[in-house]
């Protein structure tokens, strides 16, 4: 394949940008990484915001997915308008383990409760059952309030549940884009569609001219 056709192949992907928020330590980087790579790191050196630029197959269609990893300073260090204005869609993950991680999140929905993009609400660590201090159905009330997806995941355990998470925020997104679409076409047509359509049924009725 030469390169034109590869560019041309390149350019035609969709492009999903997911910003991934949460508290401190709650494993935003495990999952990301985890996602991207199959591969499982327990311990990173996180200091600043990274991102992740990775081509992955969604309902087998090649999708250019670039993935924010942010890097709060503490449990009052909210997310800017600038991350949220940037991505297409949010994961806002909290530990099953640190019930402040939760406080953290509650915060983040109050604060994008009044903008129209994607969520998904992921629960890291379920493998530490043990240490639990939020239990599932208060994460699903959440979810239910910012009207989006929920699961509990363990990105130290496997690979397909974390997977199915990223997988759903982005079904989300391209649903969201094609509404959208669709919605401005309707803007852009207003009234001129049954306009159109009258013209084109009373044309097809007309009797062609006899000889």
């Amino acid at each position: 394949m030469n390169a034109k056709v590869m560019k041309r192949k390149k350019s035609s992907l969709s492009e999903v940008k997911v910003a991934v928020l949460g508290a401190p330590g709650v494993g935003k980087t495990a999952l990301s990484v985890r996602y991207l790579t199959r591969r499982y790191i327990g311990e990173y050196d996180h200091n600043s915001e990274t991102r992740y630029k990775h081509e992955v197959l969604v309902d087998n269609d090649p999708i250019l997915y670039e993935i924010l990893d942010t890097c709060p300073k503490d449990y009052n260090d909210l997310p800017g308008n600038d991350t949220i204005h940037w991505a297409d869609g949010l994961l806002l993950v909290y530990s099953i383990c640190d019930r402040n991680s939760f406080s953290f999140l509650k915060k983040v929905g109050a604060l994008i409760s009044d903008n129209d993009i994607p969520i998904y609400i992921v629960a890291n660590k379920n493998d530490m059952s043990h240490l639990r201090e939020v239990n599932a159905e208060e994460g699903a009330i959440l979810a239910r309030s910012l009207e989006c997806g929920f699961a509990e995941v363990a990105a130290a355990e496997q690979v397909a549940p974390v997977a199915v998470v990223f997988q759903e925020l982005c079904r989300t997104v391209l649903a969201s884009r094609r509404k959208s679409k669709h919605s401005l076409l309707e803007r852009m047509l207003g009234g001129r569609s049954s306009n159109l359509r009258l013209y084109v049924r009373g044309k097809s009725d007309s009797a062609l001219p006899k000889d």
